[in-house]
């Protein structure tokens, strides 16, 4: 029976394929006493063996995939499986007690987990309690026949299913044969949205209940451009999304024709359309879809990538192949933004009531200076190799930033007194995520080189809002007047003083927000790589002079947000 859902349209296209449920599994089991004791050895042998050459077959994917780097977290997962203090642990509890293999398994890897969690001194060991963890669940699947989910062993077309993507599984989705993913929860600013939107894969997330009402193998059609899940359709209905799904290839081809275009809007006034990257690797989608450089390099994937803090030379050689790979143009580099949703097994963070609001970002680096100083260095030292721009995160007061500036100029000194060149071009400016700042930024204006508005933080902390909190997420509301008045404040108060603002949050490649944003006055739109051309599209159709009068009749004239989706609507429709 055909059903469909409906969710938040995430990434755009449409995706035709059968669905694969990465959901976590039933690993339940009873514990009970056994007469053959080498059987259950046998039983375990096999399960460790058949997770050997699982878990060799992932890191050989992701080494292929996504890089060498990412792939060695596997390593520690093989050494798991060839710890002979384990299987011998396990093996003796099954002749001992005389219990079933998976009883004997979940009391032992309970003990090693318990104890590895328990060094609290010792990062590196609880580290490895999460190992034993992944490891020893996907022995559990193999004894009890269940599936252990993983996405890099895919070697067929699906539609990934799940209640939500973290960053370990989108690091091993293969574009080949992932066509998109649909999730119970998230919004367009979550991370599995962000994540389609860079490996450019059809995306509907927010639905709710999709895990529930789709099985595995099922027909699934997802419209990332409506936001509809059509579960088990006929043939009927797959013809008709079909061409939809030719119609958008087709329309994906009159876009790239502006590649090589420069952002005009229809009465010939200049922007600059820009890229936000996770890691180097993401220049491909950049060059390809003609991004005027990059408007957001987000350095912690750096960290959450590594097993440990990355080297001065490792982050040097990262920022290096970006600068050099936009050729000559301006590259904004954020400063690392660990803290709320990001965590670094390496580095303890404190158990806060509202890590939101806590100890995150630019707070972390200027109390862990050394940290911070090492970031800082290696991007001083890359700097003579393109156009560098320095952004501090999660700035809330001027002192911070002028205490985050003059570290800087202590590196720079050092590395010069050193005889290690640097640029002396490098613009240093900060995020506008965080309302104090936004009302501030007229003093703030004096003192920077730019602004870059960071949306998702500034509207989630200007509505009290968490963006991922399903029943709150109503009030996350990019065109609502009061942030609109905000940002006008932020714009003018940057021109008034000479400087430009970019703006990296989701809401630059919102096809609604683009002409309210033009309107206001925003130099750079900073947004995933497959937004660019479609934005510099829309551009293209709009009068600056009409724009600026919308977004001021938007503020002064609008109360609601509906009232403001009305008029773009309505400004829509007549340039069609």
């Amino acid at each position: 029976m055909t059903n469909q859902l409906v969710g938040i349209a995430a990434s755009d296209g449409i995706a035709i394929g059968k669905a694969y449920l990465l959901t976590e599994p039933d690993l339940s089991f009873d514990k009970v006493s056994i007469t053959d004791p080498e059987g259950e050895i046998k039983r375990l042998l096999d399960s460790f063996e058949k997770s050997k050459n699982e878990i060799q077959g992932i890191r050989e994917h992701v080494a292929k995939a996504v890089g060498e780097d990412e792939a060695q977290v596997f390593d520690a997962h093989l050494m798991v499986l060839s710890d002979p203090e384990l299987f011998d642990g396990i093996k003796n509890d099954i002749t001992e007690n005389m219990v079933n293999a998976e009883a004997a398994l979940s009391t032992v890897a309970t003990m090693y987990i318990s104890m590895f969690e328990s060094m609290e001194d010792n990062p590196y060991m609880q580290e490895r309690a999460a190992d034993i963890k992944d490891v020893t669940e996907r022995v559990m699947g193999h004894l009890l026949g269940v599936k252990i989910p993983s996405p890099a062993t895919i070697n067929e077309e699906v539609v990934i299913v799940a209640k939500d993507l973290t960053p370990s599984d989108t690091a091993q989705l293969n574009r080949d044969y992932v066509k998109g993913f649909v999730t119970d929860i998230g919004g367009r600013t979550s991370h599995s949205a962000i994540m389609a939107r860079s490996l450019e894969i059809p995306a509907v997330v927010g639905t709710k209940e999709v895990t529930q009402v789709i099985a595995e193998g099922d027909m699934v059609i997802i419209d990332g451009l409506e936001g509809d899940i059509i579960i088990r359709p006929n043939e009927e209905t797959i013809a008709v999304y079909q061409e939809k799904a030719a119609a958008f290839k087709e329309q994906q081809l009159e876009w790239a024709k502006l590649k090589d275009s420069k952002s005009l809007s229809k009465d010939g006034k200049q922007i600059e359309i820009a890229a936000n990257i996770g890691t180097p690797k993401d220049l491909t989608g950049v060059i390809e879809n003609g991004a005027e450089g990059i408007g957001l390099y987000r350095t912690e994937f750096l960290y959450m990538d590594s097993e440990d803090f990355p080297t001065e030379d490792e982050q040097y050689e990262a920022y290096k192949a970006v600068l050099e790979g936009v050729n000559g143009q301006a590259v904004v580099v954020r400063t690392m933004d660990i803290g709320g949703d990001k965590e670094l097994p390496y580095l303890q963070l404190p158990e806060e009531m509202n890590p939101f609001l806590g100890y995150r970002a630019v707070r972390i680096s200027l109390a862990e200076t050394e940290m911070f100083r090492t970031q800082l260095r290696a991007l001083l030292r890359a700097s003579v190799h393109g156009k560098l721009r320095i952004m501090f995160p999660m700035i809330a007061t001027v002192n911070e930033f002028r205490d985050a500036k003059a570290i800087l100029d202590e590196e720079k000194a050092k590395l010069e007194a050193e005889g290690t060149e640097v640029s002396n071009e490098i613009q240093v400016g900060i995020m506008i995520e965080i309302p104090a700042a936004a009302v501030l930024a007229h003093q703030f204006a004096k003192e920077v080189d730019f602004f870059s508005i960071g949306t998702n933080d500034l509207i989630q902390y200007t509505m009290a809002a968490d963006r991922m909190n399903e029943r709150v997420s109503y009030l996350y509301q990019p065109y609502n007047p009061a942030i609109l008045t905000l940002l006008k404040h932020v714009i003018d108060s940057a021109h008034a003083e000479g400087k430009w603002v970019g703006m990296c949050g989701e809401m630059a490649g919102d096809q609604t927000a683009v002409p309210l944003l033009l309107g206001l006055g925003l130099d750079e739109f900073s947004m995933s790589a497959s937004s660019v051309l479609k934005t510099r599209s829309l551009v293209a159709k709009l009068d600056s002079k009409e724009m600026e009068k919308l977004a001021n009749k938007a503020i002064n004239e609008c109360a609601t947000v509906e009232e403001v989706i009305a008029l773009v609507e309505e400004m829509q429709e007549l340039i069609k």
